[in-house]
């Protein structure tokens, strides 16, 4: 590897700003006082009190509010990978029936409003403002929540109050005692099951796998696409615990792609001949699941035809998740961010692409799995930038650097995204492929390098 061609600085990373105010309509609150940018950056600044789980703050919370989340339909999704991708095909299929659709996922890639859609459309800044400025009020300054457990409240309370048909509620780590766990949903998903937030989740993958089966509720089907026999007994078992009826991807569902498209058997329906409009080899899994999640929602009641499911899986768009944003060299984001997302990525390269060399431009959180994730990807580049996207958590590239020596890749640092980014494409021919990943964060940043007008 070549030696660092930029200046390291010594100065701290910042947090990137919010979102910034676009719609002077809602620029101050009646007081004349707040302004959006200062509400969310009050919401950001609640990271301070890190990631306590339990269910008791956003209860009461909400209990302040009048439990806006009883009685409410919902679909609850959890998993290690690949959560949003399943709730970006389900909403999409359900928007297509012209159901009214919450969506809440984290973390967001560019703009906070992200995190609260319906039927595809963010939240308007001015209704965010004065979500988390009602939220204050009722914050305890004794024992305020978390930025996840407020976050979670203003998204049940938002989509009560615009009278969303159905909400897609995606868990933010864990499962039993995130925030989220706190509503009942019509059908709850778990994707696939990794190792992953170890300090908080445990450190063997049974103990993941336990907190993942914690969202099952008493009754309500469940659907899984994990695959490792411990943690499918581990989800048996709990489902019968409490008499939910599980259906398992690879048994009750299956799935194939072949020339002709992505073929889908479930339960009670068959089809053929499917588009998905999300690249990668793992979302045919995903698709599965998704899929197998609305036969059950149509058990339930909800309307929802063929030709709802063939355009809502067409339709899909799942931003930052093998996103192609350029071409002549083409140029590919992933947020995939730990071990297991970078090995799907792999596989996908290199079962997708054709390419005469590959640059990896890789920005990776500090408290992740470096090594592991490295090892997965790094195999397939001809060239490597390591770098850092403006954030405070990410690892410092001298590290990422350090780490991938053993690799023997030819490659350097570029201490900022946008700098590596422009190395990327400067260095790159037509015919190569450049990747980006490692994090959200780095993706996301990414995003409003390659399309500002959008990001």
């Amino acid at each position: 590897m070549t030696n660092n061609q930029y200046p390291v600085p010594n100065t701290q990373y910042p947090i990137p700003n919010p979102q910034p105010v676009t719609n002077n309509k809602f620029k101050l609150m009646k007081n004349g006082k707040t302004t959006y940018q200062e509400s969310v950056n009050y919401l950001y600044g609640l990271q301070k009190y890190g990631i306590k789980f339990g269910l008791s703050k956003t209860s009461n919370l909400l209990k302040t509010f009048g439990n806006p989340h009883k009685g409410r339909r919902y679909i609850h999704i959890a998993g290690t990978n690949g959560k949003g991708s399943v709730a970006a095909f389900i909403a999409s299929i359900l928007k297509e029936t012209g159901l009214k659709v919450g969506f809440y996922s984290s973390p967001h890639l560019v703009r906070f409003t992200e995190r609260f859609k319906i039927s595809g459309e963010e939240i308007d800044q001015g209704k965010a403002m004065e979500l988390i400025e009602e939220l204050r009020t009722a914050f305890s300054p004794e024992e305020p929540p978390t930025f996840f457990e407020a976050t979670t409240a203003m998204a049940l309370i938002y989509f009560a109050r615009e009278n969303t048909d159905l909400s897609i509620m995606e868990v933010g780590m864990g499962g039993r005692l995130d925030a989220t766990n706190v509503i009942t949903p019509l059908v709850s998903g778990i994707t696939n099951i990794s190792m992953e937030h170890q300090d908080f989740l445990g450190n063997r993958l049974l103990d993941i796998a336990k907190e993942k089966a914690g969202i099952i509720k008493r009754g309500v089907d469940v659907i899984t696409a994990a695959t490792q026999s411990p943690v499918i007994r581990t989800l048996e078992a709990t489902a019968r615990d409490r008499g939910a009826p599980l259906w398992r991807v690879g048994k009750e569902i299956r799935y194939r792609t072949t020339a002709t498209g992505f073929h889908y058997s479930g339960p009670g329906l068959r089809l053929r001949g499917l588009r998905l409009g999300l690249k990668g080899m793992m979302q045919t899994r995903n698709a599965a699941l998704a899929l197998g999640i609305i036969e059950k929602l149509v058990e339930k009641g909800i309307a929802v035809s063929e030709e709802d499911i063939r355009k809502g899986l067409r339709n899909t768009a799942w931003p930052g998740r093998m996103h192609i944003v350029g071409t002549s060299p083409t140029i590919l984001l992933d947020g995939g961010h730990n071990p297991a997302a970078l090995r799907a990525l792999a596989h996908s390269i290199r079962n997708g692409f054709k390419y005469r060399r590959l640059v990896l431009v890789i920005g990776v959180m500090a408290d992740k799995e470096i090594n592991q994730m490295l090892r997965a990807i790094i195999p397939l580049a001809d060239y490597l930038i390591c770098t850092r996207p403006v954030y405070s958590r990410a690892a410092e590239p001298e590290i990422l650097m350090a780490k991938a020596a053993p690799f023997e890749k030819p490659g350097e640092m570029v201490p900022f995204l946008t700098d590596a980014l422009t190395k990327a494409k400067e260095m790159a021919d037509p015919r190569d492929l450049i990747v980006v990943c490692g994090s959200l964060f780095t993706v996301g940043e990414a995003l409003t390098y390659f399309d500002p007008e959008t990001y």
